[in-house]
């Protein structure tokens, strides 16, 4: 198990930075999502995106996935 985990790794993502207009200032490659305000997850990456906005349809949608542990419904 711990072998497995040492050898595995995680896919590398996409990400692209937007400004308050949504126009594209950054690339950036990473496994992990930037901790920084601004980036958003994209399912691939252009150079010629840079100053511009995003074309439909890029946009990576996270998946929400149920707690493990749910609340019980008020009746």
């Amino acid at each position: 198990m711990l072998l497995r985990r040492l050898f595995s790794r995680r896919p590398m993502r996409h990400f692209a930075l937007l400004d308050a207009q949504g126009h594209c200032r950054a690339l950036r490659q990473m496994r992990e999502h930037p901790n920084q305000a601004g980036w958003v997850e994209v399912s691939e990456a252009h150079i010629s995106w840079l100053g511009a906005p995003l074309p439909a349809g890029v946009r990576v949608v996270p998946v929400v996935t149920r707690a493990s542990n749910p609340s019980p419904l008020a009746a």
